[in-house]
């Protein structure tokens, strides 16, 4: 049976490549983003909302409910990034961050839970950044709404884990895509200096860690963050396990 996974942010970028590569793989895709879709697949189905407007969301995941009547999966992907000085970034910009970043993930955790809860069984994968980790300077607010993130969901892992829900996040380095673009290339480059391996991350290493993630063999890993840097030394022996048996 295909399994539903909602992917927040489908437009372009990451989401765009996760909503494909799922639909490939047989699965029904359900997204959204504030523009209309540019994915064309019979198993896809979109939605045109704002992460953050609380009605619309309800609406959203109560049509996926009609439509399918479970939800396996929950991608938190959409977000929004902004590099600035915290003294010169205006009180909207940081409204504007938390409200996408945090409140999204917020929203659309509680009510896929909601679905989730009633089957006994979900995965939900929130998204943060190496750029709390690493405390990078001109990017307080938006490693701040990604905190907010981080200590979401290990809390809330705790909440649903009687239910069979898993709820883990991913620190992606960063990707090129259009979340980087206004980033000086510098500062790109400091951060690629402190990685292990110093490169840019691809989809391939996303789409890896959130397989993982997702599994259903994956039942016993919930409130775990995996930062795409010098960290992969303490990944659970489970995921080395785990990608071997993929090949």
């Amino acid at each position: 049976m295909s399994r539903i996974i909602v992917i927040t942010g489908t437009r372009k970028g990451i989401g765009k490549e996760l909503s494909e590569y799922y639909l490939n793989n047989n699965d029904i895709v359900i997204g959204c983003s504030r523009g209309e879709s540019t994915i064309n697949h019979e198993n896809y189905r979109h939605f045109v909302l704002d992460v953050s407007d609380e009605k619309a969301v309800v609406n959203m995941i109560r049509s996926v409910k009609k439509e399918f009547g479970k939800i396996d999966v929950l991608l938190n992907n959409a977000g929004i990034a902004s590099m600035n000085h915290f003294l010169t970034t205006s009180f909207q910009t940081v409204q504007n961050m938390f409200a996408t970043n945090f409140f999204g993930t917020f929203l659309f955790s509680r009510e896929v839970s909601k679905v989730m809860m009633k089957q006994k069984f979900g995965r939900i994968v929130n998204y943060t950044t190496v750029a709390s980790a690493l405390r990078l300077d001109g990017e307080a607010i938006y490693a701040a709404s990604k905190s907010a993130i981080e200590n979401f969901t290990q809390t809330i892992a705790k909440e649903v884990a009687t239910y069979g829900i898993t709820v883990n996040a991913i620190g992606p380095t960063p990707v090129e895509t259009d979340l980087i673009k206004a980033v000086p290339k510098n500062k790109i480059q400091e951060l690629l200096e402190k990685q292990a391996i110093k490169r840019f991350g691809n989809f391939e290493d996303i789409k890896n860690v959130i397989d993982f993630f997702i599994d259903k063999k994956s039942d016993f890993i919930t409130g775990q963050i995996i930062y795409f840097i010098e960290n992969f030394k303490k990944f659970d022996k489970k995921i080395s396990i785990f990608f071997k048996n993929q090949n």
